[in-house]
């Protein structure tokens, strides 16, 4: 009994799983190029992009350097990076994996490390390091996924993920996981806006917010000169109550007269709400 004809396309479906074919070399490069209009505003026309753009040189550079490295031409694949950041002041190790539409603005300084992993539509400015923590073999450097934009002169350092969609301020340094959709900043990285928060632009270029950037430190600094003026306050307040009272200030070695203690004051004197100043 062979098998029946309704059955036989069943059968081969099930034997072959469909694979999906990997990006051919031009086509990536032409898509590297092309990004690049839509995330710069001085980008003009594709040729100067091509002739100009130093950043888009060294990915061009490491698209045919990782390809040597997966073929096992481990040491002509290294000599290419090293030719290519000879000439665009990029230093991408030739086994970094790298996906589609891949732009590095201004190039200059960008570091990445062997095991780093960057998904598609990342962009990177100048100064940017994907760097690692450790002399041990395996995986010890970032791994970037769809959508992220760091900002320039910040370190990403250590085998931690940074989430789809997320952001790196400028100059930070992020040593921890960071989640989808978060805005990062500060050393050690923090976590400040979400993207629910984030302005949007409708025609899809990169909206930096550089004059928008949250400042955590700054912030807790503010907090804390509050909770200064508030002590201030009530401090004052005990001084002008022990004064009614007739009590004398302690005497103090800097001859100031606020060196009271708790004892000098009447029990029956109510201190102020800490809620009555903000």
């Amino acid at each position: 009994m062979g098998t029946s004809r309704q059955d036989a396309p069943a059968a081969v479906n099930r034997a072959v799983p469909v694979v999906p074919r990997a990006p051919g070399l031009w086509r990536q490069i032409r898509d590297d190029i092309a990004c690049v209009k839509s995330r710069d505003p001085a980008a003009r026309a594709t040729l100067e992009i091509v002739l100009t753009y130093p950043g888009v040189h060294a990915v061009i550079w490491h698209r045919c350097a990782h390809r040597l490295w997966q073929g096992q031409a481990k040491f002509l694949a290294r000599f290419l990076s090293w030719f290519g950041r000879l000439v665009t002041n990029v230093d991408i190790h030739p086994g970094a994996r790298i996906g589609e539409r891949f732009f590095i603005d201004h190039g200059a300084g960008v570091v990445i490390g062997e095991t780093a992993e960057v998904g598609n539509d990342v962009t990177l400015y100048h100064g940017v390091t994907l760097g690692g923590t450790s002399w041990t073999a395996g995986k010890r450097h970032p791994t970037l996924m769809d959508g992220v934009l760091v900002g320039a002169g910040a370190k990403i350092l250590g085998p931690i993920t940074v989430g789809v969609g997320a952001r790196v301020g400028a100059n930070s340094v992020v040593v921890e996981d960071v989640p989808p959709g978060m805005t990062v900043v500060g050393i050690p990285g923090r976590i400040v806006k979400p993207l629910s928060e984030r302005r949007r632009l409708g025609d899809g270029r990169i909206d930096l917010e550089h004059h928008l950037m949250p400042d955590p430190v700054g912030e807790a600094v503010s907090a804390l000169l509050d909770r200064i003026e508030f002590l201030e306050m009530r401090l004052k307040h005990h001084q002008e109550q022990g004064h009614m009272a007739g009590v004398r200030p302690v005497a103090g070695g800097d001859g100031c007269d606020n060196a009271l203690s708790p004892q000098d004051f009447p029990p029956s004197k109510a201190l102020p709400q800490e809620t009555a100043v903000q």
